[in-house]
This record gives C-alpha cells, sequence and structure tokens, in this order.
C-alpha cells in the first residue's frame, strides 16, 4: 500500500517537473524541491512507523493515517476538514434537508467551539443557544486542543439523549451549562407567512429544499393577499441561516433579479474560477425587498444578501454578517470516505470578496435582548402605570365635538389602520428587526407613485 502511495505521488510530480521545466525554472531547482518533499515524507514514514511501535498503547494504523490526513487539512483553514465515511454519509443526509442532533452550525475560532448559528425550532434553539456562543465543555469534558470534526464528534449522540453543553457568552461574566436533549432535526427551509401585506419568507438553510420551498411558499402567500397587486413588498429573513449548497444560494437569487451577474467564484487558476449570471424572470414582480441578516448569516445567505445588495434590488437591514466568503469542495475518497477542501473565493457581482468582512447592511438595526418575564404583581404594577401616564386626547374631553365628516365605512377603516398600527407595535416587541423591515415596506407603499 505504501509503496503504491508512493509511486502515484512520484508520478504526480513528475507531471509537475515537466511542467515546470517548460516554464523556465532549471532543473536543480526542480530537482532540490523534489529532494526536500522525499525528505519531509520519508521524515513522515520515520514518525509514523516510530508511534506504531513506541507508543505507551497499541495505536491502530487506520486511526493514524486519518488523524494525520485530518490534521493536513484543518492546518489549511478552519473549513477544510477529512470525512471519514459515517461523517460523509451524515453530509449527504444533511443536504437533504433531515438527520439527528442538536441543531447547531459551528466553526472554530482561535482554538474554541464558536456557534454560527442555531437553527429555527431545533433543541439548541428552543435551549437558547444564541449565534457568537462559545462551547467550551461537552458533559464536563473540554474541548479546548481538539479539532472541530473531534469537537462535533463530541456533541453526537442517539436521538433522546440528554447532552450537557458549557457555553461562555458575551456579556456574562462566568460559563454557564445548557442541557440539551438530541432529536431528529426536520428543517423546513422555508417558512413563508402574511403579515398585514407583506410577505415573509424565513429562509433557514440552502439545501435541496431551499428554491422549491421558497417558490411555493411566495406563491402561496401572494395567493393569500389576492393576488401581487395586494403585496406591498417581501421580507426575506436570512437570519442565522448558516448557508449550505452554492447552487440552491445562486437560484434564490436569481428568483429576484432579471440580469446581471449573482456571484463569482475565483480559485488558484483561471480555470478554476467561475462566473454565474441571472435569468430573465423576478418572482416579486418588481415589489419591494427588504433582506434581514445578522452575525449568524452565513456563507449561502451571504451571496444571496451580497447579490442583491450589489444589484441595488433589495435592502439590506440588521447587522453585519458571519464573513464566510470561501467555497468547499467534496472530493469522494476510496473507502467511501471524502474530504473538504477549500478551492475558492466568492465574490459579489460588485468584485468584493466578503472573507473576514461580512456583507454590511444598509440599515444597521441591532435586536434587543428579550425582555425578562414579569410576575403578576409586576403586571399590575406596570398597568397601573401606564393608566397614570396616559395621554389625554381631544375625544377625551367632555362636551368635544363630534366627527361627522366620515361615512360608516370610512370609520371601519379608519379603526382597522389603528388596530394594524397596534399589532405593529405589538411585533416590535415580538421581533423589532422584522417589525422595522415591515415598516420600511409600509413607508415604501405610502409614497408610491399609483395611476
Amino acid at each position: 500500500m505504501n509503496k503504491y502511495m508512493m509511486a502515484a505521488i512520484g508520478g504526480g510530480l513528475a507531471g509537475v517537473f515537466l511542467t515546470t521545466q517548460l516554464a523556465g525554472p532549471s532543473l536543480a531547482q526542480a530537482t532540490k524541491t523534489n529532494e526536500s518533499l522525499y525528505e519531509q515524507l520519508d521524515l513522515f514514514g520515520d514518525i509514523f512507523e516510530r508511534i506504531r511501535k513506541d507508543y505507551v498503547e497499541e495505536v491502530d494504523s487506520k486511526t493514524l493515517i486519518e488523524a494525520a490526513i485530518n490534521g493536513m487539512l484543518t492546518s489549511l483553514d478552519p473549513h477544510s476538514s477529512y470525512m471519514a465515511a459515517d461523517d460523509f454519509g451524515d453530509m449527504k443526509v444533511q443536504t437533504k434537508g433531515e438527520f439527528g442532533g442538536l441543531g447547531i452550525e459551528v466553526t472554530q475560532e482561535e482554538g474554541f467551539v464558536k456557534v454560527v448559528s442555531p437553527m429555527d425550532g431545533t433543541p439548541a434553539d428552543v435551549a437558547g443557544i444564541l449565534s457568537g456562543d462559545f462551547i467550551t465543555h461537552v458533559n464536563g469534558d473540554s474541548l479546548l486542543g481538539l479539532t472541530l470534526d473531534e469537537a462535533v464528534d463530541m456533541m453526537r449522540g442517539p436521538v433522546g439523549s440528554e447532552i450537557i453543553i458549557t457555553i461562555a457568552r458575551e456579556g456574562t461574566n462566568e460559563p454557564f451549562d445548557v442541557s440539551i436533549i438530541r432529536d431528529t432535526i426536520k428543517l423546513t427551509a422555508v417558512k413563508g407567512r402574511v403579515l398585514g401585506e407583506t410577505v415573509v419568507l424565513r429562509v433557514t438553510t440552502f439545501n435541496e429544499q431551499t428554491y422549491p420551498g421558497l417558490e411555493e411558499s411566495l406563491n402561496l402567500a401572494v395567493q393569500e393577499l389576492g393576488g401581487i397587486e395586494n403585496v406591498n413588498g417581501f421580507v426575506i429573513d436570512l437570519r442565522n441561516n448558516p448557508g449550505g449548497l452554492l447552487r440552491q444560494a445562486i437560484m434564490v437569487s436569481d428568483a429576484f433579479l432579471d440580469k446581471g451577474e449573482i456571484v463569482s467564484t475565483r480559485g488558484r487558476t483561471a480555470s478554476d474560477s467561475e462566473r454565474y449570471n441571472a435569468e430573465l424572470g423576478d418572482l416579486a414582480q418588481g415589489k419591494p425587498i427588504v433582506v434581514l441578516i445578522n452575525g449568524g448569516s452565513a456563507s449561502a445567505s451571504e451571496i444571496v444578501a451580497g447579490a442583491l445588495k450589489d444589484h441595488r434590488r433589495a435592502i439590506i437591514v440588521g447587522t453585519q454578517s458571519f464573513g464566510k466568503g470561501s467555497v468547499q469542495t467534496v472530493v469522494p475518497l476510496r473507502g467511501s470516505s471524502a474530504m473538504r477542501l477549500t478551492t475558492a473565493r466568492y465574490y459579489t457581482p460588485s468584485g468584493r470578496s466578503i472573507q473576514a468582512l461580512g456583507v454590511s447592511p444598509d440599515i444597521i438595526v441591532k435586536q434587543p435582548p428579550p425582555k425578562p418575564a414579569l410576575t403578576p404583581e409586576q403586571e399590575e404594577a406596570k398597568a397601573k402605570e401606564s393608566a397614570a401616564k396616559k395621554t389625554r386626547f381631544e375625544a377625551d374631553l367632555r362636551g368635544n365635538l363630534s366627527n361627522d365628516s366620515m361615512t360608516d365605512d370610512e370609520k371601519l377603516q379608519f379603526e382597522a389602520d389603528r388596530l394594524a398600527a397596534e399589532e405593529a407595535a405589538k411585533m416590535r416587541d415580538e421581533d423589532y428587526q422584522l417589525a422595522y423591515a415591515i415598516d420600511i415596506l409600509k413607508g415604501l407603499s405610502a409614497i408610491e407613485l399609483k395611476p
């Protein structure tokens, strides 16, 4: 096996040597490079044999080799890694939208495991895990010094089993434990709903279900409002969306663009670069769009936000996105394993890479922390305080003149508008960023010139 591997490597080196010789470097330089590489491979072989013979416990050769391969890949960047057969199988299942686990997307930052985002409705989301949290321990065992794959393996387990993770969160003095029951994660890629005259499309991930789900949800919501003429705009909610399949991000962007570049990927050589352009057709039919992003919006989410922003097709609202501007290619290997290798950076239509920078919102809107629950006594005291501070209006004055200028239908419409405004005010307490996005569309609709 080792001889076969060396022969393959040698053959590859010979090809490189012939190419570089034609390009200009001298024979001596190429020979020196080859000798140095062979010395390093010999060093690896020496260490491998010494571990097999002299390590305090017997070590499986396959485990050693896989660890060496994974170490080589993870040393490149946080997103390149080796996937054993089981891990590769799990990844293929996840892209189809159903898998077992906690429901969090994680990355590694300076040796620590960082939560990119919890997925909507999953055990991690219900337990209160937030984007930006650091996971320091799993069931009391420290994750410091482990690779990302090793840390993820520690968090996996049977559906229905309990896991206790220790969280370090900005703004809290001490790390704290969170108990989570593992469950089957069924991701609904897109959830649509109608709020007033606005269609809200919550996109949770980019898997094989995303574009079909987007198209179906959008059409059903428009139908619920009685046609596109009754829609004042669309909110595309990409908050805490960790990304996924590049092709799905391109299709979602194209759904709202008629022409122009969506994204380009640039690899090490010109032949590794590609450009993706939009085709005619806009599902929103020109209606205004607001895109919501935050620090948990990563990768494919940033492709969509960047494309719609650069084409001025949408107003981007929220906080700066995660900043993952690289493309990973999954390469199947022998034995049903695979490697995930970073092969390109992607660029928005303006030619800007968002790697480590993220997409900046057009309007920065931070989500306030959730208000603590009040006791019944506190609720009563708050109600009394509000009543004492109630503003008095003309209608409250004794003997005020009645308004006889409105018809009964106009009075009903006035009351309906007032109730709608009150509902919008309630939403600000529940989801301030979403309420802000809807208010933008209401404002645009109010000033729209109609024939």
